[in-house]
């Protein structure tokens, strides 16, 4: 199953200085190896927003292009406003890219890797399947 990796475990494996030996960082790795990550352009743009100069921006623009975006359409979208509607109604606040990202995921039958912990109270309530790290790399 293909694992829709979440821009906080990203972050962490592309974090300068930090050693990358983690065991999130490792499970990212494997995912890579293996070929079974999935990119949302919500998460590009995250990943890309907030960088301190044009250089570091071009260089981590350069490193994901080799990631195609899945496609997301009008049904991504409804879908991400159902799922937003739902979580509200059970007192959990989301917002609307988390929401998004829940909708892809669901449509696609795959699951979020994500290092937020507000994915697993989605999780309760949406039914989303949320990626762990296998033991091997704990």
């Amino acid at each position: 199953m293909n694992v829709l990796v979440d821009t906080s475990v990203w972050s962490l494996s592309l974090r300068r200085g930090i050693p990358r030996d983690g065991s999130v960082e490792k499970e990212l790795a494997e995912l890579l190896r293996e070929g079974r990550v999935l990119m949302a352009s919500a998460i590009r743009q995250e990943l890309l927003s907030g960088l301190r100069g044009d250089v570091q921006f071009r260089e981590l623009r350069d490193r994901l292009r080799v990631f195609d975006d899945i496609e997301v359409n009008s049904l991504d979208h409804e879908e991400a406003a159902s799922c937003f509607n739902r979580c509200r109604a059970r007192g959990i606040q989301s917002s609307a890219v988390d929401a998004l990202l829940c909708a892809i995921a669901m449509r696609r039958q795959t699951a979020v890797f994500t290092t937020d912990n507000d994915f697993h109270h989605y999780a309760r309530v949406l039914g989303l399947k949320l990626h762990k790290v296998r033991d091997a790399f704990r």
